[in-house]
């Protein structure tokens, strides 16, 4: 038997979004039962199934324009000459998103890393933190929802889903060489955010550094340094609450 909650955990965990297609209406003849359901990721592939043929392609279209959109709906289809079928009944089915959110791409799980993480928990960000420190990386006070990256940056960078209305930067690790390299490869990718900690002494050797290396003014734009809004605190759990409220803001658009 297909075991629909496995698999939704495994597309969950990996970041890839999917919608939930579930049989909630079933008025006369119909080819699958209440509570059939099926899985839709963005490039349309399915698993299970709510009845097959012209209804089921229908369905995988409107899920994923879901998913575009980032929105549930409840879709209604009557089973005559527009779904390709003579059964005579009429199905519902609810679509539910997953993994359509903002994501935070989280370079550093230092004390401020830490403190962000649990900030953000009760916000819509889904947070993929990367750190090389077993003690950091591992530590309890690192937030259990967040999906952790044991390693050095560039073994995963590469795996991150860049986009460039879903996917945010903050870059806070221990070394300023190893932040310069990361703000590099994010000049590089779609990205709706990308912040880095540190004053503003190092943003202007960073930003000669670049300007050097060939990067246009336009490009260095997208860096916001110092990251966070200005609420005059330096403790790491106030610097957090800072960044917290920049990328929220960065994502509702205001």
């Amino acid at each position: 038997m297909w075991d629909w909650v496995r698999r939704l955990d495994e597309l969950t965990r990996s970041g890839a979004p999917v919608a939930v297609v579930t049989l909630i209406g079933c008025d006369g003849s119909t080819p699958r039962e209440l509570g059939a359901k099926m899985l839709v990721t963005a490039d349309g592939r399915a698993e299970g199934t709510i009845g097959g043929g012209h209804l089921e392609q229908l369905c995988i279209a409107d899920a994923r324009a879901c998913l575009v959109a980032g929105a549930p709906r409840t879709l209604h289809y009557p089973l005559g000459p527009k779904t390709g079928q003579c059964c005579g009944g009429v199905v519902d089915v609810m679509v539910e998103v997953v993994n359509t959110g903002p994501v935070l791409y989280l370079f550093g799980a230092g004390h401020v890393g830490q403190a962000l993480c649990n900030v953000l928990a009760a916000t819509p960000f889904r947070v993929e933190v990367f750190d090389d420190r077993d003690e950091w990386i591992d530590a309890p006070e690192l937030h259990a929802g967040v999906v952790r990256h044991h390693g050095t940056w560039d073994l995963f960078a590469d795996k991150i889903r860049w986009d460039s209305e879903r996917a945010f930067v903050a870059i806070m690790t221990h070394r300023h060489d190893t932040d310069q390299d990361i703000v590099e490869h994010a000049l590089d990718k779609p990205a709706k955010h990308i912040g880095l900690i540190g004053s503003a002494t190092k943003w202007a050797r960073f930003r000669s550094r670049l300007i050097a290396k060939g990067r246009t003014e336009a490009e260095l734009s997208r860096i916001k340094c110092p990251i966070g809004i200005d609420i005059g605190g330096k403790a790491p759990g106030e610097v957090a609450i800072s960044i917290a409220a920049e990328l929220l803001k960065a994502h509702h658009g205001k």
